[in-house]
């Protein structure tokens, strides 16, 4: 920990959450720029895009400053982790709650030929995202799916060997739960014995024949199983114009995947889209009788997205249907993915007007400068969103979504498994047991986004003394 990042207590004596957020995102950014060269230069490839995407886009650049959300891009970071036991989770969940993040959203990825389940860790408070959006979205193993006993039980046996945290991170997580926080200097303590969880190990902890019989059940839990940890096997940072990033790519010396998950490019970006370059093959040392046996080991990568408005669950059901529609449509040969879903997509409409009016979006009310003048001299003005909004006394701004899509998550991760990933579709979610692993419930997103638009008509509603519904 630098000092120019050193965490001050609140008036408590305690580190705030948001600043142990904070320093903890920029020290798992350093570490993954120094494990992984080429996301260096993937975060200066985008950190140009958004300075050229807001010189020529003087609306977004009025939304971002309008909402707080400038300030937050070029600190904007997801990651993910891939955890083998129900252990790891529970304490997992412990560690992100020294943070400020929660467990939002249930995800499953085995409908996908992925065996795995998930949730995001995430800040979900307004001045908490704006202060540091750091995201981890996490996966934990499910062992059931292996359908080979014997291989299940080795598998079980490594994972149950392990213990991912150091002693001392687990000692000030506890400390962090007893007294309420954690000083200072505890909290500087706690990034440094965080960060060795997400570190890269060379050493594996399986033998080169046990991990070739993990990879060929499944390349997903041979990464999950043959490790000291969870490596951060991406971090990512937030564009603003995914389809330059895309095309900047190649000429910086980065392989990119060849599809852009998630909707096609839009005037008004909804959900996430996310791309990759394609995952490192990286030097292993598996244990054996003669010291080590020399191998390699294909997981890590660069990934980068671009958040557009969350949309409601009108919205989401519209979204899956005509992504469905894309994708029958590529399976039938009826067309390339990228027409298919640019056709597909034409009937969601594209103006941020008919999304609010549509309600397929979630949306962010406040007062114009006319609005504030008006309600500063007491006009009596009409309790009617729609009549605010037409009068200029209110503007409203898309909420941005902050979670993320299974099926792109799934293509990210597939695209990174090589050419022979697995076709198979597992089985059926099981939110109850990922939940029980977890110790806690996972929040509804769908809530946080209503709870977001509600509190911000309730807002312009106290500005203006009288009552504001949303239509």
């Amino acid at each position: 920990m630098t000092s120019t990042h050193r965490i001050e207590a609140d008036q408590d004596g305690f580190a705030p959450k948001n600043e142990i957020r904070a320093a903890f995102s920029r020290a798992m950014s350093a570490m993954y720029r120094d494990e992984v060269p080429a996301y260096g230069e993937l975060v200066d490839l985008v950190e140009d895009v958004n300075k050229q995407a807001l010189a020529v886009d003087p609306l977004l650049k009025d939304q971002l400053d309008h909402t707080d959300g400038l300030a937050r891009i070029t600190e904007e970071r997801h990651g993910a982790i891939r955890l083998g036991t129900a252990e790891e989770l529970f304490t997992m969940r412990r560690l992100f709650a020294v943070m400020g993040m929660s467990p939002v959203g249930y995800y499953d990825l085995s409908v996908a030929g992925i065996p795995v389940h998930s949730t995001a860790f995430r800040p979900v408070e307004e001045t908490d995202l704006n202060v540091n959006p750091f995201r981890v979205f996490c996966s934990l193993l499910r062992l059931e799916l292996i359908e080979d006993e014997a291989l299940r039980a080795e598998a079980a046996g490594v994972l149950a060997g392990r213990d991912i945290y150091t002693a001392k991170c687990r000692e000030l997580i506890a400390s962090a739960e007893e007294k309420g926080g954690l000083t200072p200097e505890e909290a500087e303590g706690f990034v440094r014995e965080a960060l060795e969880t997400f570190r890269w190990h060379r050493d594996a902890n399986v033998s080169a024949q046990l991990y070739q019989r993990l990879h060929d059940e499944h390349r997903l839990i041979a990464d999950i199983v043959s490790f000291k940890g969870p490596h951060i096997n991406h971090l990512t940072p937030r564009t603003l114009d995914i389809d330059a990033v895309q095309a900047g790519m190649p000429k910086r010396g980065i392989d990119p995947k060849a599809v852009i998950e998630g909707p096609p490019l839009r005037k008004c970006p909804i959900l996430l889209r996310q791309t990759s370059f394609k995952a490192l093959e990286e030097a292993v040392a598996f244990p054996s009788d003669a010291g080590s046996d020399e191998g390699t080991h294909t997981a890590r990568f660069g990934e980068i997205e671009q958040r557009g408005v969350a949309v409601t669950r009108k919205g989401r059901e519209l979204y899956d249907e005509l992504l469905d529609k894309a994708r029958a449509g590529v399976r039938e040969g009826k067309g390339s993915y990228g027409e298919l879903l640019k056709d597909s997509f034409a009937s969601f409409p594209d103006s941020y007007e008919d999304l609010r009016a549509q309600d397929l979006a979630w949306f962010r009310y406040s007062l114009t400068e006319k609005g504030q003048k008006a309600a500063a001299e007491g006009q009596a003005v009409s309790s009617d969103i729609a009549a605010l909004l037409q009068a200029g006394l209110v503007r409203f701004d898309p909420i941005i979504y902050e979670d993320f899509l299974p099926v792109s998550a799934a293509g990210i991760f597939r695209s990174n498994l090589g050419d022979g990933a697995q076709e198979v579709v597992y089985t059926t979610p099981n939110q109850e047991s990922f939940e029980a692993a977890l110790g806690a419930s996972v929040q509804d997103e769908m809530a946080l986004y209503s709870r977001l638009q509600q509190e911000s008509i309730e807002s312009c509603q106290q500005a203006f003394g009288g009552a504001v519904a949303a239509e």
